[in-house]
């Protein structure tokens, strides 16, 4: 640790400078963006749309416009289905990126600043504080009563609740409490942090670059519609070179090449139907519809195929039931011991922040609208102290003044809660 850390003061301007030639900007790798003409001959690839593209030439050359059209227009509408599929995706995908952080309060040449997050570099002092989405990775140089949701990196839906570098134990555990992570939320408490990581070199960056690198397989799916494909293929194969040539030998009255041209066009007719034209359309139809089903329950699709992917699925291991599940608590039910329920309901939601980011907090104001006690109602008189939640203390307390009356409301664990209640 510099000295320049060491008494908070923060990088000076000319050595942000020189970080940020050395290491870049604070973002993940970029995604490589498909064109849409990639994406449209991607999707002309997969075999279903190669043998109506061949369908609708020969249609075409033995004379059959329209129907050679009405294949042609399959091949558009089926086209237009997944490209808007996946751009509708795509944005909703882009505009959840859109929702971290973009800006942060470092400290830099002695004074405090706000900054873009993805100007941070290694060396860079970060000034957290509760709702706040930590940008990048860092040691905790100094803290007041720190926790940190950090669920989305480790699934964890336990707080962790943070130590400065010089009050930790040396241990084994790979997730330390010292140390800070780019993408966890603070729910609690302020800290000082001084950048470690950035951009992909962060924890949360290393699974976004292991996802980007992951390879893409056919699904299921897929190897079974390209194995039909080539099935019909082999079949349609068969019975051309058969009709080709019994019909060659049956018009032996016919020129030769009047025979050559009878006998090609009997081998394409029966070939082509053998194609089952009909069977990507109602396939992608089809699939559109579960991935609408499914954008109904906010669960987004980016490629059609897994629709059915998903459906086949038997066995789903994970390891933290947060992964599968809201991940949220909830009020259930309250229990006055004087008083009404409804009173009690409000110095709850009393004794809460006004911004809440903490999830138990969150579920207190979630049950006091549902009994009819709407935030606008209950923080309308004035905040005239509150007292933080500390590690120590175990309990918070907030003085309003309401309807020229004051109300302390008070909130923390049991045994801290009953050394000062009526109890």
């Amino acid at each position: 640790m510099t000295d320049e850390t060491k008494n908070l003061t923060g990088l000076t301007s000319d050595r942000v400078k020189q970080l940020q030639q050395q290491y870049g900007k604070n973002e993940l790798t970029p995604e490589r963006k498909v064109s849409f003409f990639r994406k449209v001959l991607h999707i002309l690839c997969e075999p279903m749309f190669l043998l109506l593209i061949v369908a609708a030439i020969i249609y075409f050359i033995l004379g059959e416009p329209r129907d050679g059209a009405i294949m042609l227009i399959f091949v558009v509408g089926i086209i237009s289905i997944d490209v808007i599929q996946e751009w509708k995706t795509d944005k909703t995908l882009n505009a959840l990126k859109d929702l971290s952080a973009p800006h942060i309060k470092v400290i830099r040449d002695g004074e405090e600043q706000m900054i873009a997050s993805e100007d941070l570099v290694p060396g860079d002092l970060m000034l957290i504080y509760e709702g706040v989405k930590i940008p990048a990775d860092g040691i905790v140089v100094r803290c007041n009563d720190l926790c940190v949701n950090e669920s989305s990196l480790t699934g964890e839906a336990e707080e962790v609740w943070k130590i400065t570098n010089e009050n930790v134990k040396p241990g084994t555990d790979y997730w330390r409490k010292d140390y800070c992570y780019a993408g966890t939320l603070v729910t609690q408490g302020t800290a000082a942090v001084l950048v470690d990581k950035i951009g992909a070199d962060t924890e949360y960056g290393k699974i976004g670059m292991n996802v980007a690198a992951a390879p893409e397989e056919n699904t299921p799916l897929q190897r079974q519609t390209r194995g039909l494909v080539k099935l019909c293929a082999g079949i349609a194969s068969v019975l051309f070179a058969l009709v080709g040539v019994f019909t060659y030998l049956n018009i032996p009255d016919h020129s030769f090449g009047d025979r050559m041209i009878e006998s090609i066009l009997s081998g394409v007719t029966l070939a082509v139907a053998m194609i089952p034209e009909e069977f990507p359309v109602i396939l992608t139809v089809f699939l559109s519809m579960g991935a609408w089903r499914l954008a109904k329950k906010n669960s987004l699709v980016r490629r059609l195929p897994a629709v059915e992917t998903l459906g086949a699925v038997s066995v789903l291991c994970v390891d933290k039931t947060g992964t599968i599940t809201m991940n949220q608590m909830t009020v259930q039910d309250v229990w006055p011991v004087s008083g009404t329920k409804h009173t009690l309901c409000e110095v709850m939601g009393l004794g809460c922040e006004t911004d809440a980011y903490d999830p138990m907090e969150k579920a207190m104001l979630s049950y006091c609208g549902c009994v009819g006690i709407v935030k606008e109602e209950l923080f309308k008189g004035e905040l005239l102290k509150e007292y933080a939640f500390t590690n120590e203390l175990k309990m918070m307390g907030h003085i309003w003044k309401r309807n020229g009356e004051i109300i302390i409301a008070a909130k923390g664990s049991p045994e801290r809660m009953l050394t000062i209640c009526e109890m």
